[in-house]
């Protein structure tokens, strides 16, 4: 990796990193944060099995790969459609309480399909409103997590706490998918559905622990109109030149994930000849998740040497050079490894950038500017990502489909070089 300047203790506001501020207390000592924390892993393997289960009954109801099509953008299309309102909802109440609100509500929500499945009224329409209304109500509850876990853990301790999350949440998933077959064997696609249902109320119970609340800060009299909260988000995240900047790189990145994960099974089948039921194909989808639970145990080390700027210098060109090695590889096994290393440098691009917004957003503005964050990213960058390499597959081939998910992070990373360099020659002039 290239050399890169070390952590300082100095606070710099827009060019660089917040300064640590708290006694170093565990995580695991922090009992708001294990509570949260079993919260995510609970609901995480829920929502695992749902994301093998719901395709299958979609298709299992209707038939139509058409709406097997919008199940899959429902995922996405809530963060296009409300994410500025959800932050500035978030930005407006207790977060703790909303989060439990928007988890029982899913919970009702999830068990209507395996109800009205049971009472012979199921229809493919519930299941599409059910997707989306879900997704809409999971954006509600992380716009409300934005400004809660730095609540709960201090800022200091978001590197690690956010990569606790996200480790556990990818390895649940991993399991979740993977039982997610014989459960819907046993329990058929809607009854499976039930378990979401009940991880979901269990989530609310568990976070019904946390003792830590944030009302807002401002009193209902003296706070702005909702179009004016909602404006105030958008202009600190305009105004902040390196959040902005790394807003960019973040949607970038996800565009890369959409294109390698839309384009992963034809890759396997036309280049590395893994075709139809081949079990390979399941050890390449597990490779990258995989790699993203390494970058959750590497991305602490890496922050702890490096601030969150200047990591992006070395970990981006890393990881364009990974996605290449799997674009022009045509041995199924160098593609394994080298999916492993690239999602451990996808996810601690990811997690690096999230933390930095956290750190350097004013408590007041968390879930404004992280929902329109997420909104760019998984909203917009995800689902482009995927249309885009899948047309260049169609017209070009795979190889070409995939190289777009390169250009994406290779872009990325001339940009921040592009500022870094911009910065050194500022300071020497």
């Amino acid at each position: 990796m290239t050399s890169l300047p070390r952590k300082n203790s100095k606070n710099i506001k827009d060019t660089g990193d917040p300064t640590p501020e708290a006694p170093d207390i565990p995580l695991r000592r922090v009992p708001d944060f294990r509570w949260f924390w079993l919260s995510r892993v609970v609901s995480g393997l829920g929502s695992a099995v749902t994301t093998v289960a719901l395709p299958v009954l979609t298709f299992q109801e209707t038939g139509s790969p058409l709406m097997l099509s919008l199940v899959a953008a429902s995922a996405t299309l809530p963060y296009v459609v409300f994410g500025l309102i959800a932050g500035t909802v978030a930005d407006r109440t207790d977060r703790r309480r909303l989060m439990i609100l928007t988890d029982w509500l899913n919970a009702v929500c999830i068990a209507s399909v395996p109800a009205a499945s049971a009472l012979g009224i199921l229809t493919g329409g519930q299941v599409l409103v059910v997707a989306f209304a879900s997704a809409a109500l999971g954006l509600f509850f992380d716009a409300g997590v934005y400004g809660f876990v730095p609540d709960i853990v201090g800022k200091d301790k978001l590197t690690e706490a956010n990569s606790a999350v996200y480790g556990a949440q990818t390895v649940v998933r991993i399991a979740g998918n993977a039982v997610a077959g014989g459960l819907i064997v046993l329990f058929r696609p809607a009854g499976t559905l039930a378990l979401d249902a009940l991880s979901f109320a269990a989530s609310a119970l568990l976070l019904k622990a946390v003792t830590h609340t944030s009302p807002s800060d401002q009193p209902a009299g003296q706070r702005p109109g909702f179009k004016e909260s909602v404006r105030e988000g958008l202009r600190f995240l305009h105004h902040h030149s390196t959040l902005r900047l790394m807003t960019v790189v973040g949607t970038l990145q996800s565009f890369s994930g959409g294109a390698v994960i839309g384009q992963l099974v034809v890759f396997a089948d036309r280049v590395l000849g893994i075709h139809g039921s081949d079990g390979r194909i399941g050890l390449l989808y597990m490779a990258w998740s995989a790699g993203g639970i390494g970058g959750s145990f590497l991305l602490p080390r890496l922050r702890r040497r490096f601030e969150a700027f200047p990591l992006l210098l070395g970990v981006l060109p890393a990881g364009a050079l990974l996605g290449l090695a799997v674009v022009l590889s045509s041995d199924w096994r160098v593609t394994l490894v080298a999916l492993t290393v690239w999602g451990s440098a996808y996810l601690v691009v990811l997690v690096n950038t999230m933390t930095y917004s956290q750190e350097v957003t004013p408590p007041e503005l968390q879930g404004r500017v992280n929902t329109t964050r997420r909104m760019l990213s998984s909203g917009l960058g995800v689902p482009l990502g995927a249309l885009v390499a899948g047309t260049l597959t169609v017209r070009v081939g795979v190889r070409a489909g995939m190289s777009t998910a390169v250009v994406s992070i290779a872009l990325a990373a001339l940009l921040v070089w592009g500022v870094q360099v911009h910065r050194r020659v500022r300071a020497a002039a």
